[in-house]
């Protein structure tokens, strides 16, 4: 192909161009899978090659970045080379590696929608060829020694591949807004959907920010505070610097999972490490026998709570301001009812938004003792709804109390000026009458001597 003038970057450009809407999403739907599998495989030999104890042949690694890829989609894993010799499950995955496959999938559906107009085409072909890639990546990675969990696998890679392509064909047709569902037509009024629903998103979205920054700032404070127990734990893991550089990656991809975690610390519920040992504000069962991991390091020891970490309660306040002024910013001039409407629905949608977040940031470690490992999803969900509405609704409420005040105390203010403002012309007129009346008067005047009265 290169003596005749193409190269094959070039013919797939080209076969891409030319092919229908299905065909050109399938081939970047694979092209997607292909560039995430890549850059595993890149990472995982990188390490493999500089590592002084190799344990394994490059096939050994390769199964490992076939391995490492499920994990980013929130796949679980089996590990076979346990000490024990039972297989253990290894489902905590690095939530920061699920940005990469979510992005490439959006971008291929995306780039894919721009050129067709067929929209289920473009989006079935992504999610098909994505998935295509994703089996056999699957199949192959089932002959190493971290083999996949089949029906958690199939789940994930499914509702990441669906949910990703058709964001991405959503967003290059402009992110439209339909007409309801027939179930919900008749009992949603159209008026608060369109209004309120897309405030209420936002402000969600907004509250989810806060709780996640705070639950950040909630670990790194903890992990200063223990910033020598930390360091040891580091240092002592491995002495190799591809050990101690596969761990700090490893300590980065799992930065959002603590930032979840500590959120959920904030909210109340606390973080499950370990069956029957419970971490929260209000008191700590202590932990079980933890993995040595610097993030692990900074764990509350066991004991009842304390005023300082009654403290961390401020973390839901805060979202729960958050979302109430960001409902009552962008509803200017709604009723009362509407804005503690939105907020409700804003608090519903962040306790769901948290729920998915909790859950998907936990996962199985082993299979006894170390079987639950992180926060319950619908607990914590249900507790940060429950913090949002009940902040939030009488802040919205105050707050638009106070403007609506202001908007009354203006008006009452101004309602003089306008008045004077108003009787301004009919003086005017007045005046203008009286000196045309004094006129005729002179005039009459001149008539009755028949010469001017003046000397």
């Amino acid at each position: 192909m290169t003596g005749l003038g193409l190269s094959l970057p070039l013919l797939l450009t080209r076969l891409r161009e030319r092919a229908p809407g299905p065909v050109a999403g399938a081939l970047r739907g694979a092209l997607a899978a292909g560039l995430g599998l890549g850059a595993c495989a890149v990472l995982v030999m990188v390490l493999w090659i500089s590592s002084p104890f190799p344990d394994s042949g490059p096939s050994g690694a390769l199964h490992t970045a076939a391995a490492l890829w499920l994990l980013a989609h929130g796949a679980e894993v089996i590990r076979t080379d346990t000490l024990s010799g039972v297989p253990a499950p290894l489902g905590v995955s690095p939530l920061l590696l699920l940005a990469v496959p979510a992005w490439l999938v959006h971008r291929a559906a995306r780039d894919a929608a721009e050129e067709s107009e067929s929209v289920a085409g473009v989006w079935a072909g992504v999610a098909v060829g994505y998935l295509s890639v994703a089996a056999a990546a699957t199949y192959y990675c089932a002959g190493g020694e971290l083999r996949p969990s089949w029906v958690s696998c199939v789940a994930h890679l499914v509702v990441l591949a669906v949910a990703a392509s058709g964001f991405g064909v959503w967003t290059a047709h402009g992110r439209p807004y339909g007409p309801l569902p027939a179930p919900l037509a008749g009992r949603l009024p159209e008026g608060f959907v369109r209004e309120v629903v897309p405030v209420a998103v936002r402000a969600a979205v907004a509250g989810v920010l806060a709780l996640v920054a705070g639950g950040a700032l909630l670990v790194a404070g903890m992990l200063v505070w223990h910033g020598e127990a930390v360091r040891e734990s580091f240092l002592h893991l491995t002495g190799a610097w591809s050990g101690r550089l596969a761990v700090l990656l490893l300590c980065a991809g799992l930065v959002p999972n603590a930032a979840i975690w500590g959120s959920a610390y904030a909210l109340g519920p606390g973080v499950v490490l370990g069956v029957g040992h419970t971490v929260g504000p209000l008191g700590s069962a202590g932990a079980g026998m933890l993995p040595a991991f610097p993030l692990l390091v900074a764990v509350p020891k066991a004991g009842d709570g304390s005023p300082l970490t009654w403290a961390v309660g401020a973390v839901p306040v805060v979202a729960g301001v958050v979302v109430a002024w960001f409902v009552v910013a962008a509803g200017a001039g709604w009723s009362w009812r509407r804005i503690a409407g939105g907020v409700a629905v804003a608090g519903a949608l962040c306790g769901v938004a948290m729920g998915c977040l909790a859950g998907a940031a936990g996962g199985a470690l082993g299979r006894s003792a170390l079987a639950e490992f992180g926060p319950v999803g619908w607990v914590t969900g249900a507790v940060a709804a429950g913090w949002v509405c009940v902040v939030g609704v009488p802040v919205g409420s105050a707050v638009w109390w106070w403007r609506e005040r202001g908007t009354r105390a203006a008006t009452v203010d101004e309602e003089p000026e306008r008045q004077a403002q108003d009787r301004e012309p009919e003086k005017v007129s007045v005046t203008a009458t009286e000196t045309e009346r004094a006129k005729d008067d002179s005039f009459a005047l001149y008539d009755f001597f028949d010469e001017d009265p003046r000397p």
